[in-house]
């Protein structure tokens, strides 16, 4: 029966690396499709949203399989409960690239304007986070799960920044209000990514330490 459970865990990591990876491009896609304005790739990013809420329900359901069928504790348990959680994590990540793409279509069909910050090096900064506490999750390394935690917090100077810029770019230019608010709308989307690249990493640190980081606190779990 042990055997049998970890062949069935090693598939579930395969799966989840596959959705990871799944997710990790319609990111890239998403941003690439803001920054050039490009109407084909955004409507792709649409388009694949369902192939990624299929994967995460078939992870989900292999979860709780394994759970009902082999009641595992301890280390397998910690693994199959950071799975669960980084499996919803990531389907929202794609959830906010769908946004993305989302935006991208609005401001391509409004009056062209300048966005008040630099998107493109947030969402540099974003990406690096998602592959960071992928490779982490990958290599179960939770030094590297630690490091991407602390970049958050630059993600969250760089949105409240946004929203300074944006709000005075509305008083300056209030004929531009439906774009900037797409501009702000697409920093609000990139700050998410960013807390949920957080949580991921957090997990990771779950799985490989035993600790509860989230919230500031510590707390410790027998292996």
């Amino acid at each position: 029966m042990a055997v049998l459970m970890q062949q069935e865990l090693n598939v579930l990591k395969k799966e989840l690396l596959t959705l990871g990876a799944e997710v990790e491009g319609r990111v890239k896609q998403a941003v690439q499709a803001l920054l050039t304005g490009d109407r084909a790739l955004a409507e792709q990013v649409k388009g694949g949203d369902d192939q990624i809420d299929n994967m995460e329900i078939e992870l989900e359901e292999e979860c709780l399989k394994i759970l009902a069928l082999h009641q595992p504790v301890a280390t397998d348990l910690r693994f199959i409960v950071s799975v669960l959680k980084i499996n919803n994590d990531l389907e929202r990540v794609a959830d906010f690239a769908v946004n993305i793409a989302d935006r991208a279509l609005d401001l391509d069909a409004t009056n062209k304007i300048d966005c008040p910050y630099d998107i493109a090096t947030m969402a540099q900064l974003v990406e690096k986070m998602i592959k960071m506490a992928l490779d982490s999750l990958v290599e179960r390394d939770s030094t590297l799960a630690r490091e991407t935690i602390h970049l958050d917090d630059e993600v969250d100077i760089m949105h409240r920044g946004n929203f300074s810029r944006v709000k005075e770019a509305i008083r300056t230019n209030p004929d531009n209000l439906d774009g900037l608010i797409y501009y702000l709308s697409i920093s609000r989307y990139l700050e998410r990514m960013g807390d949920l690249a957080t949580n991921i990493a957090e997990d990771v640190v779950y799985q490989v330490d035993g600790e509860i980081i989230r919230h500031g606190g510590i707390q410790n779990f027998p292996s």
